[in-house]
């Protein structure tokens, strides 16, 4: 396991600004209202050469009930027992607060190596802060501003000591590990001499990437009571209030035997409903966690089943090419169980209808009913999210629905579909070669989509078809 530092400190202090600095990339949300982060996100951090992994976490704050406030410190509780090291951040400009003072005090007790950083020390003003801060008994405090990139040596030298003991401790397992993959190695080799060892080494690098799946839907339909259910623990926020969640939550996880990046994402809600900065960013991280997934898991609440945004929300993953699993929510307290899910059938059929069979699975994440299920439904969609079809039979299947159905003459004359073959996929991607590509009408296309779907088995997945027009050589 890498090296693991948990960001910590009371809210808007720049923990989120400092965690973007250190992964390299603007992952968590910044804003100057303070609380912006709620649940804890971890990414692989790098600083000259130091590779490890960085916490965010959500800001302290003396609060020990069933509040936001309260559950917002559970969560950061959790991230530090996962971290090897704790950085305490305090705000150099305004100063040692007494919210530092008993957050210092308590971080003296969890018995976890631990550092300071006052931040926003970019300007004069805050080197007061900084000598302020020896008070709080950590050591002495590292000058940074996380906004600007500055002291970022400084915070080198601090970590450099502790991942090197680390890494020291971790060689010995590490060259174990070399040899028992080694042997492995060679003694899938031997196996596959014989029944085509690339294909093999192929299908098993692709096995270890993780499938990424992205749990998306509208505020409160239990994104988060999903991801908790599946991974086992409360590793997201969850609670009666709308919109708890606000970054995107990454979870590493495995389910029988294949890799899982699961993310929890903020609620989408109608663009017009849509007023302040905050939710605007939420809303926009979940748009990026739609784009970076393979497979999406769109969750519905089943008593309030496909509101016009569920459709809009559905039709944006189509779009953006994902594959997609329906998850039907809050299934045990459906008493006509028969009628909703012929609702769900005729939805899925009329508002989606460029994308067929595709699953839909009833669940109770509160309760963890059928997530087995859907989770089988999700690798068995990626896969054929992931599904190829050789160009050779492809193209015997081209003259046959062409003898069966051809497209509509062009001036008299036959449009002829000359040549197929699936250019990618994840989504499929199909270019046909035809006579005439601008008199070639879209009925036809939408029949050859349908007859691939229903002769190759692909349902369940978005087919994107590009038609392109076959060069005449006798044109000059």
């Amino acid at each position: 396991m890498p090296f693991t530092v948990a960001i910590i400190g009371r809210p808007n202090v720049g923990k989120s600004t400092l965690f973007n600095r250190l992964v390299g990339k603007k992952l968590a949300l910044v804003h100057d209202t303070p609380g912006l982060t709620r649940d804890w996100r971890e990414a692989e951090g790098h600083l000259m050469g130091l590779h490890f992994k960085v916490i965010d976490t959500a800001g302290l704050e003396e609060s020990f009930d069933a509040s936001i406030q309260g559950r917002m410190r559970r969560q950061t509780e959790q991230a530090l027992k996962r971290a090897d090291m704790a950085l305490l951040v305090i705000d150099a400009r305004a100063g040692i607060t007494p919210m530092d003072r008993h957050f210092a005090d308590w971080l003296r007790k969890q018995n976890l190596p631990s550092a300071l950083i006052a931040n926003k020390c970019e300007s004069k003003v805050g080197i007061a802060g900084v000598y302020e801060a020896y008070e709080l008994g950590l050591g002495e405090p590292v000058a940074v501003s996380a906004e600007h990139g500055q002291g970022m040596d400084e915070l080198y030298a601090l970590l450099q000591p502790h991942i090197d003991r680390v890494e020291a401790e971790d060689e010995a397992l590490r060259i174990e590990d070399e040899q028992e993959n080694l042997e492995k190695y060679f003694e899938v080799y031997r196996e596959g001499a014989e029944t085509g060892f690339g294909d093999q080494e192929e299908n098993a690098e692709d096995k270890n990437k993780p499938v990424k799946v992205a749990i998306v839907g509208r505020p409160n339909v239990g994104k988060s009571t999903l991801l908790n259910a599946l991974v086992g623990e409360e590793r997201s926020m969850t609670g009666p209030e709308a919109g708890i969640t606000r970054d995107a939550v990454h979870v590493d996880w495995e389910f029988a035997g294949r890799k899982l990046r699961l993310v929890d994402t903020a609620g989408l809600r109608r663009k017009a409903r849509i007023v302040n900065a905050i939710e605007k960013m939420s809303v926009d991280d979940t748009l990026r966690a739609i784009r970076l997934a393979q497979v999406v898991i769109m969750v519905i609440d089943a008593e309030q089943l496909f509101e016009k945004q569920d459709l809009v929300i559905a039709q944006h993953i189509v779009d953006e090419g994902r594959a997609m699993v329906i998850a039907v929510n809050k299934w045990d307290a459906v008493k006509e169980r028969h009628k909703i899910m012929e609702e769900i059938q005729h939805q899925l059929e009329t508002n989606l209808a460029q994308v067929k069979d595709i699953r839909a699975v009833t669940i109770s994440a509160l309760n963890g009913v059928r997530l087995d299920q859907l989770l089988e439904s999700v690798l068995t969609t990626y896969d054929l999210w992931n599904k190829r079809v050789p160009t050779g039979k492809l193209n015997r299947w081209l003259r046959a629905v062409e003898e069966q159905h051809p497209a509509p003459l062009v001036q008299g004359r036959q449009n002829r579909l000359r040549y197929m073959t699936q250019i990618k996929a994840r989504p499929p991607t199909f270019a046909l070669w035809v006579g005439r590509a601008d008199a070639y009408p879209d009925t036809h296309k939408r029949y050859l989509i349908n007859s691939l779907r229903r002769d190759f088995d692909i349902p369940a997945t978005p087919i994107r078809f590009i038609i392109r027009s076959s060069k005449n050589p006798y044109v000059d």
